[in-house]
Formats: structure tokens, C-alpha cells, sequence
């Protein structure tokens, strides 16, 4: 699934191509259906005050692209061979780790792509699953794999901002009071569980537009302004996505009502925009997961084939039997909701790990050159991990407290 970069590194056609299709593959991996699930479930329960963890998670997703992207991208190497160059054998550690939240992640995109299909036709979520599994495994399938994925992530992140955009116009809620409580809220000490659960449910996405940076051919020193810009544009569509998704599902809750909790993103879609806004929240919701399926199946596979020959030799199979196995896991499963908001909790905890040995690889000259990382970055970094980790180990109780007991 690789793809060679051209021989001058002056053709601006080809990086900004590449640019597009590595944010908006971020991007619409990130904004997937845990996302979409876990904003709706927590915006209604802690309402108004919930426009701080939107705010919140732009500076942290921030701190960790930026950090992330550019050790990746102008190391040229993978997550997992940064760690195995940092720490002989840590590749194999945070590599296993990565795809073990990568299977947590599609369990919740196989669940929030079979959630969108019942919206849109009423069939069943156990057969939308398996539906979902087949369509990811031909699109891995069909000739050229990797141009489609990049095409398609293109393609389907403009779709997702258009329909979100027109919900969210149709049911705009107070704007003062919300940018109010985006900086401060009523009560923050509650916040800290929606704030890691909605980054460690986009984080797929972040590691995903890594990785995919390596296959492009965005890395070395000399490309790191093409990296900057790949990282901002990825920011940039997810942070526009998560605000007007806020915007739309807070719209409907701020009219004083209340979501259901089978699929409450959906019914908010329904209450702001009807029958018209339910179709399109469907449409979202399937869009945003089969993109996600394919994508983070596509990372999961790319954070072990360079530890495991077997797995190069075969990585298109691979990816085929990773959906495979992940939408069979989700049939039998069959808990979507609470799948899609668990992923962004283990998600959570494994993030701060990563970040730890990206930071590390930093110092290192056998990893990135006479390359100078900001030291903003590193101390932005820094905190992120400290804070993350600490927060993320005495946030379990509460989580198990709320959606399991």
C-alpha cells in the first residue's frame, strides 16, 4: 500500500495532493463514529458546560499532531520503529498496544456504521455489521487500494461537513452563552471524563494520518514545512467538524430536550432537523464509520508489518482479516454504544505511552538528524503526557461508574 514519492521534492502539485489526502484521511478517522456517539452522549448529560471539552481537546489534538507528525514525518520512520530505536523491543510494545486499541476502535466504527445503516433503512444492527465488514473488505480489495482510501477520505469529509453545517444551522443555541462556557464552565471538576474520552476517540485518526505520512512520501527535514501544513489542515477540518456537531446536537438539547439514549446522536439529528435531519444524520453516521473502518484498519496493520515480515508480505490480507474478525466481534458483542464510548477511554490510557516515546525520540540523532524540534512543542507535549496519564488511570472508576454500573 505503499506509494513513491516523485524524485524532486519541489513539485508542489504532488505534496499538495498528498497534503489533502493525509488531513482529510485524519481527519475523517478521527471525527468517526465514537466521536460523533460520545459528544451526543455527553452533551446530554453535562449540557451547556460540555463546549469546554470541545474547546479543550482543539489544544490537546494540537499538541499531538504537532508533535506526533513531525517526529514521524521527518524521522521517516513508523510509531512502532520510533519506539524500537528509542527502547530495543518497546516497538513491540507500544506496536501490540496500538492494535490492541485499534480493535477497540473498530469495534466502535463497525457499531456506529451499523447504527447509521438502521437509521437509514431499519435493518437490523447485527446484519449492518456484516454488511459494513464486506463493504470494508472490497474496498481493501479493489485494484489500488491505497489511491481510493485517499480519495475517499477526501471526498466523504466534504460530505460530513456539508450535512453536520446544515443541522447545525437549522438549531444554533445561544452563541454568547455557550462561547461563555466553552472557557468557563459551571462546573469543571466534572469535565475531565468527557474531555479524555473525546480525545482518546479521535486519537485513531492521529495515529493513522502518521503512519500514513511514511507511505506517501511526506518525511525527511527538507519536507517539514509540507508535514506543518498537512498537520494544520488536519487539525483544521476535525476542530470545524467537532464545533458544528457540538452546535448541532447542543441546538436540540438547549430547547429543553431530552436524547434518547438507544442513539442519541440521531435523535438529535431528528429533533433539530426532522425526518430530513434523522436521514442525514444516518448518512453521516455511516459515512464517518466506513471511512474510519478502512482507515484504522489500515493503521492497525501498518503498527505491526514492519515488526512481523509475514504481515508486509501480506498486508492487504491482513487488513481483510482484521475487519473480518473486528465485525464478527461486533456482531457478538452487539453493545454499540458502549463500545464506541469504551474505545475512546483505552484509547485514552495508550495515548500518553506513544506520546512519551515520540518526545523521547526527539533528542535522539540517529532518529531524526540535526532536525531541531520547538522546545513549545516538547514542553506542550510533555504536559499533555503527565496529565493524560495521570488523569486517564483515576478516570476508569468513574467511567465503569456512569455506563457500567
Amino acid at each position: 500500500m505503499t506509494s513513491a514519492a516523485p524524485t524532486s521534492t519541489q513539485d508542489t502539485s504532488w505534496q499538495n495532493k498528498a497534503i489533502l489526502s493525509v488531513a482529510f484521511l485524519m481527519a475523517t478517522t478521527s471525527v468517526g463514529p465514537g466521536f460523533l456517539t460520545q459528544t451526543a452522549v455527553f452533551t446530554n448529560i453535562y449540557k451547556i458546560d460540555m463546549a469546554f471539552p470541545v474547546f479543550a481537546s482543539m489544544f490537546i489534538t494540537f499538541g499531538i499532531v504537532m508533535n506526533l507528525w513531525r517526529i514521524v514525518g521527518v524521522s521517516g520512520l513508523r510509531i512502532q520503529d520510533i519506539a524500537n530505536r528509542v527502547a530495543p523491543g518497546m516497538g513491540y510494545v507500544v506496536g501490540i498496544l496500538l492494535a490492541l486499541g485499534a480493535v477497540a476502535f473498530n469495534f466502535g466504527n463497525v457499531s456506529g456504521a451499523a447504527l447509521g445503516l438502521n437509521v437509514l433503512t431499519g435493518v437490523d444492527t447485527t446484519w449492518g455489521a456484516l454488511f459494513t465488514g464486506v463493504v470494508g473488505c472490497l474496498l481493501f480489495v479493489v485494484h489500488n487500494a491505497s489511491k481510493r482510501m485517499d480519495q475517499m477520505a477526501r471526498y466523504l469529509g466534504l460530505f460530513m461537513i456539508v450535512l453536520i453545517a446544515y443541522v447545525a444551522m437549522t438549531s444554533l443555541p445561544p452563541m454568547g452563552e455557550t462561547l461563555k462556557a466553552a472557557v468557563i464552565p459551571t462546573d469543571i471538576n466534572n469535565l475531565l471524563l468527557p474531555t479524555l474520552t473525546i480525545v482518546g476517540g479521535a486519537v485513531g485518526g492521529y495515529y493513522t494520518g502518521a503512519q500514513r505520512l511514511v507511505d506517501v512520501g511526506l518525511q525527511g527535514k527538507e519536507n517539514v514545512g509540507a508535514i506543518k501544513k498537512a498537520a494544520w489542515a488536519g487539525i483544521s477540518i476535525a476542530v470545524v467538524i467537532r464545533i458544528l456537531l457540538f452546535l448541532a446536537v447542543f441546538g436540540v438539547i438547549a430547547t429543553g430536550a431530552v436524547l434518547e439514549t438507544s442513539n442519541p446522536a440521531a435523535d438529535a439529528f431528528r429533533q433539530g432537523a426532522g425526518d430530513v435531519g434523522y436521514f442525514i444524520f444516518g448518512l453521516v453516521l455511516f459515512v464517518a464509520s466506513i471511512t474510519s473502518v478502512v482507515g484504522n484498519s489500515y493503521m492497525a496493520i501498518s503498527l505491526i508489518k514492519t515488526l512481523f515480515p509475514v504481515v508486509a508480505r501480506n498486508e492487504k490480507a491482513w487488513c481483510v482479516g482484521f475487519i473480518i474478525i473486528t465485525s464478527l466481534g461486533t456482531v457478538t458483542m452487539n453493545m454499540p454504544i458502549l463500545l464506541l464510548m469504551l474505545a475512546g477511554l483505552i484509547n485514552s490510557i495508550i495515548l500518553p505511552v506513544v506520546l512519551a516515546m515520540v518526545l523521547a525520540a526527539t533528542r535522539r540523532k540517529d532518529i531524526v538528524g540535526n532536525y531541531k524540534h520547538p522546545m513549545y512543542l516538547t514542553v506542550t507535549g510533555i504536559l499533555i503526557v503527565v496529565v493524560m496519564a495521570a488523569a486517564s488511570l483515576s478516570n476508569i472508576s468513574n467511567f465503569m461508574t456512569k455506563f457500567m454500573g
